[in-house]
This record gives structure tokens, sequence and C-alpha cells, in this order.
């Protein structure tokens, strides 16, 4: 495959159905590729415009009023992703990221710092297709897919990094091919938001399209916002009014593994109200944390997940008792599983893990959702 060379000018779209201009993109230096600009495309799982950069979680104003800690993680682009339609034989992908960590001790590099490429089936579901693996700092460029089967028309979906930004992601396609965006979202299925810890934020999926905020948004069909913080999902002012600028058909609020029991009794009902002031009929599901998968043996460490269920059972009561409507708690208890197989490390979840997660998730969410 041959590199491209280009200066990148990210720009304002105003995104249309139908195919995406040859125009809009560079060739390669054959003319047998053209290089597309992800921005081309409809980016999905942001839940703000007005970022500093396009990747970015949290607008531009949060940086003033978040922790360090929060802004830097925000930076990370989990959940991103786009849909588009092409009937290409081959997708390249040529993508920089921010930070020169690709991979942690505990943690992947393709679900740190990787492309996720899923296709739609003709029966509707999503299906993985190929994985873009980060072996370089700042530029990566591999084949997401090639020899592709039959040249029609399919729509696909690319995740971007979990636990790394994103600088710039490019497709390449052959220059005969087919592309354009997927068809838009019904104006009227609104996204769900999830806020909080390093799960939501998709540690340690082995991929992209594996983290449980992604396997639900494919499961749901529906736009999914991942505001998961590693180590910083704790219930703090300055997110709740963040998550309260948006308008979901869902909250989703999974924060426990990053709060102490008694952080859990300060801190839940405030950040509670100050979604439901701003958003009265927007349902609010709280998620409580999962077993330790070693805390069978090791005291301390199912102790202090004990204490924290107790104190969100009980605030989840004051605040019902208080006649707070549309609030839902979820019990994650069984998360991972009782065999000790679903994590890499006794708290982060393998794919196993979330799949099992996902699937206790899912049938809730959708029981909440078809109250809409």
């Amino acid at each position: 495959m041959r590199m491209f060379h280009a200066i990148i000018v990210l720009t304002t779209v105003l995104f249309a159905d139908g195919p995406i201009p040859r125009s809009k993109a560079i060739p390669d230096s054959t003319g047998n590729t053209l290089w597309f600009n992800i921005n081309v495309l409809r980016i999905e799982g942001k839940g703000w415009k007005e970022t500093a950069k396009p990747f970015d979680r949290l607008p531009a104003s949060a940086e003033s009023l978040v922790r360090p800690e929060v802004w830097k993680l925000s930076r990370n682009s989990a959940g991103l992703c786009a849909r588009f339609i092409t009937d290409a034989g081959y997708i390249n992908a040529r993508w920089n990221v921010s930070g020169a960590d690709l991979a942690m001790n505990h943690f992947a590099a393709t679900g740190v710092s990787g492309i996720d490429l899923y296709v739609k089936m003709p029966e509707g579901q999503w299906r993985w297709l190929g994985i873009g693996r980060p072996k370089s700092f700042p530029v990566n460029e591999c084949y997401l897919a090639q020899d592709i089967i039959g040249a029609q028309k399919r729509e696909y979906l690319v995740y971007f990094p979990l636990y790394n930004g994103l600088d710039s992601l490019w497709l390449g396609l052959p220059k005969d091919a087919f592309f354009s965006q997927a068809p838009a979202r019904p104006a009227n299925v609104l996204p769900i938001v999830f806020y909080g810890t390093s799960i939501t934020q998709g540690g340690c999926a082995s991929r992209p399209g594996m983290a449980y905020v992604s396997q639900l948004g494919r499961m749901l069909d529906r736009e999914v916002i991942n505001l998961g913080f590693s180590g910083n999902g704790r219930m703090e002012p300055a997110l709740a009014s963040f998550l309260a600028e948006l308008a979901p058909a869902l909250y989703v609020i999974d924060c426990l593994p990053n709060l102490q029991p008694d952080q859990v009794t300060e801190r839940v009902a405030p950040f509670v109200m100050t979604l439901r002031k701003a958003r009265p009929a927007t349902p609010i599901l709280l998620v409580d944390t999962p077993d330790y998968q070693d805390g069978f043996l090791i005291k301390p460490r199912m102790d202090r997940v004990l204490a924290s269920r107790k104190n969100l059972i009980e605030e989840f009561t004051k605040l019902t008792a208080d006649n707070v409507s549309g609030l839902f708690y979820l019990n994650g208890e069984k998360f991972f599983g009782q065999d000790g197989e679903g994590t890499v490390d006794g708290t982060h979840p393998t794919d196993l893990g979330f799949k099992r997660q996902t699937d206790i998730m899912l049938p809730v969410i959708q029981g909440i959702l078809s109250r809409e």
C-alpha cells in the first residue's frame, strides 16, 4: 500500500445524503486509491459540536471547569464512530493518534489505539469485519478489509480508538468505488448518554467495538455517547451540569467503581437532581458496581463492593420515596459472570466480560426505552 502525504485541513462539512464527490478525496501516488477524510461523514457519539478538537468528547468550555484528569481523558475518542456505504473491494485506513502510548500492560493496542470495522448484514445485524492494528506513533496505515467479495453496496461502521486521542482518520477506497453517507438516524430516535469509569470508556476491550457501550449501540440501533473517564467517573457537579445540557433518550450513570462508599452517599442524589431539574422527563438508570472477580477470597475488595452497593440502593430508595420519577436501578453483581473468566485483572472486563455485561443491560434498557 502506498502512503500519501498531504496537509490535513479540517473544515466544517454540511452533510447531505448521496454519493460523496471524488473532489473531496486525495488520490495516492498511483491514482488508484482515493483517500477521504472521515470528517466528510457524520461523526456519531459526540454530545457537543463546540469541541477544541474534532474528536474530543467534552466541549471546549469544559477545560476550565473539570479537573485536568477528566479533560485529558475527554480527548480520547472512545465511542466515536462513523457509518458509510460503499461497494469497495477494499477499505484502507490511515490514522494519526495523539498519544505515544499505543497500549497498556493489561490492555491491547488494538483496543487502546486501534480502528475497528463492522459491516451490516442483509438481516440487519452488525458483524465484525476488520481491525486496524496500531504499530507506530503517530501515523498508522493498514487495510481494514481487502478482497471483499461481491461488488455490492454495503453499510459499514468504523469505531475510533478507546484510550487514545485521534488527530485524523482517512479512509482509502478504490478510485471507482461508490462512497456515501449512511442514512441519517430518525430525528425522533434520541441517543443514549453513558457516564462512568474506565469500564464505561472501554477498558479492557480487545478492540473498540467490544466496549459495552458500543455493543449496546449496535444492538439497540441507536447513537450512543460514551462519557466514560478512566478512574474519574466521580459524579462531580461540573459533569452533572454538562450532562444536563444534552437531551438524550436515557442517561446511564455507571460510576460506582470510582466512588468510595461514603462518596456514593454524598454524590448520587445531587447528581441525579441536577439531571432531573434540567430534564424532567428523561429516564435515569443508576448502574450498580460489578463484583470484583477476586473478591471471593480477598475480603477488602468484596467489602468495598458490598458497601457501595448498599449505599446506592439506599440513595435510590430515598430518591424514589421523594417522588423522583423516571429513576431506575440495575444490579451489577453478575455483569462479568461468576466463574472468574470475565476480567483481565479482577476489575476490568475482557471481551467475554463485556459481552456478559451487555447481555444483562440490554433488556433493561430496552424496557426503559419502550416507555418512550
